[in-house]
């Protein structure tokens, strides 16, 4: 097993916690800013967009964090992560692509312009517009895990919580002005009771 991208990029890092909830311990190889240029012919022949991560197995290349989160569960026939039942999966994919989606577009703005200071994202109207944005839609996740008892699909940890996890860190690690969301506050505490979380979550990455 292998796994191509930095140990930085929020991406890899959903596979990496992923690998330590089934203890997996893939050969990392670093590729991304600051390590190898993804835009290399060698690693576009394994994805053609030139981002990290990539999978690598037996049954051959992956791309996309959250595709390759969906196969190692269901590799490895944890239904507690990834259920077999239509509906109980449909529920935790639909958080998963929220966070792919949604919840991306909305603090991309913010994150860009306040963490990495990219002067491209450097006007202050729209890092205002998306972390007015980003904290509208956390205020959402909180009625969510209110309704659903603890965690993103339900009462109990899944795939939806590596994912959406990874993102609720970034939103506190961000300097910027949010609401106080007593859900979301709890949810990151008991997010971090797993050992994977604080290793590639909340370990002073953003």
């Amino acid at each position: 097993m292998k796994l191509l991208g930095k140990h930085t990029s929020i991406n890899v890092r959903k596979v990496l916690w992923l690998c330590d909830e089934l203890g997996l311990q893939p050969d990392v190889e670093e590729w991304g800013s600051g390590h190898r240029d993804p835009q290399q012919p060698e690693f576009l022949a394994l994805n053609p967009n030139g981002l990290v991560p990539v999978w690598q197995d037996d049954n051959g290349t992956l791309w996309e964090s959250n595709t390759i989160c969906r196969y190692l569960a269901a590799r490895a026939g944890r239904e507690d992560l990834l259920p077999a039942e239509p509906a109980a999966r449909a529920r935790v994919e639909q958080w998963m692509d929220w966070q792919a989606t949604e919840l991306n577009s909305a603090w991309r703005g913010a994150f860009m312009g306040l963490v990495r200071r990219i002067p491209a994202h450097a006007d202050p109207a729209a890092i205002t517009a998306s972390v007015v944005q980003w904290n509208r839609l956390m205020t959402l996740f909180d009625a969510q895990l209110q309704r659903s008892g603890g965690f993103a699909a339900g009462p109990a940890f899944t795939l939806a919580d590596i994912v959406l996890g990874l993102s609720t860190h970034r939103w506190y690690s961000t300097p910027m002005d949010r609401p106080a969301l007593p859900a979301v506050a709890d949810y990151y505490q008991r997010l971090n009771t797993r050992a994977g979380f604080r290793a590639f979550g909340n370990n002073g990455v953003p």
